[in-house]
């Protein structure tokens, strides 16, 4: 008797959960379904089906804009505008984005001796589809649309290792190379024409919650590079244009143009049959 009270109890709680304010939160299946569609029509790459003629490509955008709306629907008591305004705004938007979004693939391009045209990178290459979805998102972001941008970026994310915030602010041409495990936290500021390589960490030197509305995370500016490995911390670090980060640093202050950062240790080769080094074991 009391297990079946227990269960009834715990279905009310599971219930509870789905009575409004609470319930009115985005499909993540739509949303990512949302970013794939968008990502079709702007680039062919993502495409799964071929559109021979130009009415088939502009029944798909009214298409997309119909389903944006569905989306935002249930967000409406949220939203500053109605959903149907938002939805304007965002397709408004689009031509600058899809410029934007070119720049960043050529910036790839040219920044990574392994890639052989853009094409290449918009088919094949996480860092663009990382900063593609990225960018949708923030014009959610910049509209104080709820959920629906973390849901982007959490989605871009799962699939490549690199967490962007839609909040973070990147200026045109960015370049990510490799990407695996690349953190961009939300009130980061990145200028123009910067390339960061795989496991770079732009973050926060505190975690505390009463820091949630300053800025906790660094300005990276114009033309610098961030090598693998590099944790650039604190919104009061700014690391100065056409600098330089190498691997593995660890930054907490303020860097001048122009710099060089750099860790040194010492690596030492020797032959087997060194008997100078003393005795190594090596334990796995």
């Amino acid at each position: 008797m009391k297990e079946m009270e227990h269960e009834e109890e715990f279905i009310r709680r599971l219930f509870k959960l789905r009575e409004p304010p609470a319930s009115a939160l985005p499909d993540k299946g739509e949303v990512e379904s949302f970013a794939g569609e968008l990502l079709a029509i702007l680039f062919p790459h993502f495409a799964k089906k071929a559109l021979y003629a130009r009415e088939d490509l502009e029944v798909e955008y009214e298409l997309l804009k119909r389903n944006l709306y569905h989306i935002l629907r249930p967000l409406e008591g949220g939203l500053p505008d109605h959903s149907r305004k938002h939805v304007d705004r965002f397709f408004a938007a689009i031509p600058e984005l899809h410029d934007l979004l070119l720049l960043d693939a050529r910036a790839i391009t040219e920044g990574d001796p392994a890639a052989t045209n853009v094409d290449e990178v918009i088919l094949t290459y996480p860092g663009f589809f990382a900063i593609a979805i990225y960018r949708i998102a923030h014009e959610f972001w910049q509209a104080e649309v709820p959920f629906f941008p973390r849901v982007l970026t959490e989605y871009a994310h799962r699939l490549t290792g690199i967490d962007i915030h839609p909040g973070a602010t990147i200026g045109g041409s960015f370049c990510i190379d490799h990407g695996t495990g690349i953190v961009i936290g939300e009130t980061t500021s990145i200028g123009e024409n910067v390339k960061i390589y795989q496991g770079v960490t732009l973050g926060a030197l505190s975690v505390r919650k009463d820091m949630a509305h300053r800025k906790r995370h660094p300005t990276i500016e114009d033309r610098c590079v961030i090598y693998s490995g590099a944790t650039i911390l604190g919104g009061e670090t700014t690391i100065g244009h056409d600098s330089i980060i190498g691997g593995n640093v660890w930054v907490t202050t303020p860097v001048p143009p122009f710099s060089v950062v750099y860790h040194t240790s010492e690596v030492r080769v020797r032959a087997l049959d060194d008997s100078g080094f003393g005795e190594i074991n090596f334990v796995i």
